[in-house]
């Protein structure tokens, strides 16, 4: 447990920052799954058009620190493949 103000403060800011990273990585789980739901029902056009939103989620959560610039780079590049395999 924290004893001086300092490391008051910091736990107080962690726990506020990990709240907001939770709901920004929960919001790129769900774009993510829309693309994924869209690659499952085989439509094409719904699929390219989650992708995009997905993409701009996970690549903002890359800018703000949520995510590592390769992870967001790997998520992405996986998903556009599985789009591109729909026939």
């Amino acid at each position: 447990m924290a004893n001086t103000p300092s490391a008051k403060k910091a736990a107080r800011k962690i726990a506020r920052r990990t709240a907001v990273n939770q709901a920004r990585r929960s919001r790129m789980r769900t774009f993510i799954r829309r693309v994924e739901e869209a690659i499952t029902s085989g439509d094409k056009t719904a699929a390219s058009e989650a992708l995009k939103a997905a993409q701009s989620v996970i690549m903002a959560n890359v800018t703000r620190g949520v995510l590592h610039a390769n992870t967001g780079a790997r998520k992405v590049s996986r998903l556009n493949k599985r789009v591109k395999a729909i026939a």
